[in-house]
């Protein structure tokens, strides 16, 4: 829709509003969580996932069936203290996320290597992983 419509720098304030207005709320908080760069590199691919607002505690990283899924969860910290006053607007996100890549059947969990720091979380996946299948052979009788 941004690309049909010329947008006037005099309404530029509200630019936000009509962006998103026909998005449905949820999918708004989703699309701004774990926006993910993949670059290869050399030997594989580095992927730079941002989770802000999460501790690395909160982040499960699997593998399953070649498919490499990233989850992050934060949960509101129920504090009697804080009840001095009632939100006008919330913007930080609190919850749940996930993405998944597939990576391929080959990649074993000892293959990938993850690191976190000030809410970016970086993985490195090879091209080829140690489980290597090998060609099985049918012998004739």
């Amino acid at each position: 829709m941004n690309n049909l419509i010329k947008k006037d720098n005099d309404l530029s304030i509200f630019d936000d509003f009509f962006d998103d207005f026909f998005v449905p709320r949820p999918m708004r908080q989703m699309s701004q969580c774990m926006k993910t760069d993949i670059k290869e590199v050399e030997n594989g691919y580095e992927l730079v996932v941002d989770v802000p607002g999460f501790d690395k505690n909160d982040i499960k990283i699997s593998l399953d069936k070649g498919y490499l899924t990233i989850e992050a969860k934060a949960e509101e910290e129920k504090d009697d203290k804080d009840k001095k006053g009632h939100f006008i607007r919330r913007e930080r996100f609190l919850g749940s996320a996930a993405r998944s890549f597939y990576v391929g059947d080959d990649i074993a969990e000892k293959d990938i290597k993850a690191s976190y720091d000030k809410g970016i979380l970086t993985l490195t996946i090879p091209k080829e992983g140690t489980l290597v299948k090998e060609k099985k052979y049918i012998a004739i009788e």
